[in-house]
């Protein structure tokens, strides 16, 4: 009979065990490790196993943390939601419990190779009980499935739905498929407007000393200088990231995670964190100082930069994360949707949730070009 527990640190899962469930999974056992060691201000990570007769058939990561409401709103709403926290400053936060990771790109459950259909979808209820005790035991009344992705063919959206979860959308993910030979191919793909705009952008490309590393303690500092200033400026943000975080994973994913900085003369304007395995490269985070990044264009070099990494990687594909989509979709790149799903433990407030969640699902036709 299939066990469930829930566990409050990976590291007493076996790496080789974690690995056999999610084959291939670019936020893998290391990554996920490093994000719990990380310290995230207010996180407090939980993992769902589930083990018979002592394999472990499958598992999925989970937190818990106080979420104010209005996190993911924009313009208008967002005013208004600020105005109502200055008055009641504890109205728009409550206690949530979710599935997922604050800091993947998508919802994760793995099974056992052995697993069938019908076996997944049973131990996924059985995940979804464990949860929901988990959830009353740390008194969170939301509960939710953070960025499931519309591909996965994961067994989330139904079982969530059959327990009265609704679903939202949420912010897409951005890939480009590396099917050209050189960039010379990827340029002339792009329509004629493009193409003109992004040499421009590059004019400047001589001036910045581009350097790729793994190891950033030195910089560390002036990293998370970037990244705070990063975050000031993002409309919407839901963790906030710790310098133990930037270093943590290059070293926990030792020769796959890697930093490409930016520079001017000695001074760092802009770091990217990438992740890749043998097919794939990943942008986690891109922080720049805009004052000085802007009128170098240095998203958009770093753009190319990462785009001549995967073709001299023999690398095919390019996923780009959950930002500038606008720019994104012009620079040829396809949009995988995501999607959250939630529900409130109290019957009344769920109902008020549902009626206020139009104003809560993500729209990147909105956002602006980066």
């Amino acid at each position: 009979m299939p066990e469930v527990r829930v566990i409050e640190s990976l590291a007493a899962i076996e790496p080789a065990e974690w690995a056999a469930l999610f084959p291939g999974e670019l936020e893998d056992y290391h990554y996920l490790l490093a994000v719990e060691r990380a310290g995230l201000p207010g996180f407090g990570f939980r993992y769902l196993v589930v083990h018979e007769d002592g394999r472990l058939l499958a598992a999925a990561p989970a937190f818990v943390t106080r979420y104010p409401l209005d996190t993911t709103l924009t313009g208008s709403a967002r005013r208004m939601a600020g105005a109502l926290r200055r008055a009641f400053p504890d109205a728009l936060t409550l206690r949530l419990a979710c599935i997922g990771s604050p800091c993947t790109e998508r919802a994760l459950v793995g099974f056992a190779p052995e697993v069938s259909a019908l076996g997944r979808g049973q131990l996924t209820g059985l995940i979804f009980d464990a949860f929901e005790e988990l959830a009353r035991r740390e008194r969170c009344g939301l509960l939710g499935v953070k960025d499931a992705a519309a591909d996965d063919r994961a067994p989330w959206a139904t079982a969530a739905i059959l327990r009265g979860y609704a679903p939202l959308a949420s912010l897409p993910i951005a890939r480009l498929e590396i099917d050209f030979p050189d960039i010379d191919a990827y340029f002339a793909r792009l329509s004629h407007a493009t193409r003109r705009d992004m040499r421009r952008k590059l004019r400047r490309r001589g001036e910045v000393r581009v350097e790729v590393r793994a190891d950033v303690s030195d910089l560390i500092e002036e990293v998370m200088a970037l990244y705070r200033q990063t975050l000031a400026r993002a409309d919407m943000s839901f963790e906030e990231l710790t310098a133990d975080f930037f270093l943590g994973v290059p070293r926990e994913m030792a020769g796959r995670a890697f930093y490409v900085l930016y520079f001017v003369d000695d001074r760092l304007l802009g770091a990217n964190l990438l992740i890749q395995d043998e097919g794939v490269l990943l942008d986690k985070f891109f922080v720049m100082d805009e004052a000085a990044g802007r009128p170098l264009n240095l998203y958009f070099l770093s753009w190319f930069t990462n785009v001549e990494l995967c073709l001299e990687r023999g690398l095919a594909r390019y996923q780009a994360g959950q930002a500038a989509y606008r720019d994104k979709l012009r620079l040829g790149c396809r949009l995988v949707r995501t999607t959250n799903h939630f529900r409130h433990r109290n019957l009344l407030l769920n109902a008020a949730l549902g009626l206020a969640a139009p104003l809560f699902a993500a729209d990147p036709t909105l956002e602006d070009a980066a």
